[in-house]
Formats: C-alpha cells, sequence, structure tokens
C-alpha cells in the first residue's frame, strides 16, 4: 500500500480542524482532538503545522478563495441588476443559514476568538479576505458605471457582516433577508444616480 503523500496528509489535518474548528471554536478545540480526527498522531500533526495557531491562520486560508468564489458564483448567477445580484449574496447566505451545522462566519468568529490577540497572524487572514470581498464588491460596482464604487462596497460589506452577527445572535436567518432588501435598495439608489448623471 502507497504512503500518503505529505499533501494528503496535510489536507487531511485541514479538512479536521475545518470540521472542529468551524463547528465548536478554535479555543475550544485541541491540537490532539485535530489529530484525532485526522486519524494522525500528535507528532505527524506538528511535522506539517509547527503550532496550532499556524494551523489556525491555515484553516482561515483553506477557507478564503472557496468563500470568496461562492459569492461571486452567487453573483453571477443572479439575473436582473447588479442591485438584484447584489441582494442575491444576502439571500444565498441566508438559505445557507438553514443549514444546522450553519455556525455562522468563520472568519469573524475567528477574528472574535483572538480579540485580545491583534497581533495573531489569523486575524491578519480574516481581515484580508474581508478587504478582498469589498474590493471584488467595488469592481463590480464599478463596472456597472456607479460612481464611488469603492464607499458603496463598504456599506454593502457592513450589511453582510452585520447580517452575519444577527443570525449569529438571534438564530434567524430573516436577518440576512432584511440586509438583502437594504443591499439592493441602496445599491438601486446609486444605480439611479448613476443613470441620471448619464442622461
Amino acid at each position: 500500500m502507497a504512503r500518503p503523500s505529505a499533501e494528503t496528509t496535510r489536507d487531511r489535518i485541514l479538512t479536521a480542524a475545518n470540521k472542529l474548528f468551524y463547528g465548536e471554536g478554535i479555543r475550544a478545540v485541541s491540537v490532539d482532538a485535530i489529530a484525532e480526527k485526522a486519524g494522525l498522531t500528535k507528532r505527524s500533526l506538528y511535522y506539517h503545522f509547527r503550532s496550532k495557531d499556524e494551523l489556525i491562520e491555515a484553516y482561515l486560508v483553506s477557507r478564503d478563495q472557496p468563500n470568496l468564489a461562492a459569492f461571486e458564483g452567487w453573483f453571477d448567477a443572479a439575473e436582473g441588476s447588479v442591485a438584484d445580484k447584489t441582494s442575491a449574496i444576502f439571500l444565498n447566505v441566508a438559505r445557507n443559514a438553514r443549514h444546522p451545522k450553519w455556525k455562522g462566519c468563520g472568519f469573524l468568529r475567528t477574528v472574535a476568538e483572538l480579540a485580545n490577540m491583534p497581533g495573531h497572524p489569523a486575524v491578519a487572514v480574516g481581515a484580508a479576505h474581508k478587504k478582498k470581498f469589498e474590493a471584488w464588491l467595488a469592481g463590480r460596482f464599478s463596472a456597472a458605471g456607479i460612481g464611488g464604487s469603492d464607499v458603496l462596497a463598504r456599506q454593502v460589506s457592513v450589511l453582510m457582516d452585520g447580517a452575519f452577527a444577527a443570525m449569529l445572535t438571534h438564530r434567524d436567518p430573516g436577518y440576512a433577508e432584511a440586509a438583502a432588501t437594504a443591499a439592493r435598495e441602496l445599491v438601486h439608489h446609486r444605480l439611479g444616480t448613476a443613470d441620471s448623471s448619464h442622461s
């Protein structure tokens, strides 16, 4: 039987870390628990990740592109104006939040748990992820002819993170649906302003 490659072992560790860190929180989960879930010894885990902090950082890095790709996919698949497409992101988040294993935004939850450690590398990963989402939105708004797209993207990003926080607090996806309406109206208004400036 062929020995698993280093990449495969690393992926197994990250898969286990994703399930446990997202499901239970980073402070509640030990390295021993992750090693056990991955079917490895703790020594093998430390061969690939020098510390729990390094593993927490890698956990968030592994979620970065898949999450951004999901937002982009929802936006592109939605019909209608850029306002409708923006709203669709929130509506899909609301749909996902109805899944029994949904535990909120992994980036926000991790950064909150590390609030007393602002220099932690995972905090930088979380901040960078949020900035990428904001920059991506700004690009879509700019392409639609909306001036001040950076400001609008920041406003919509605040709505998104507010929706995540409210849903986690109240366990009610209706908050993301309310944010979807607010985001649609906000972008629609700016689209109207853009249209009138070209008339």
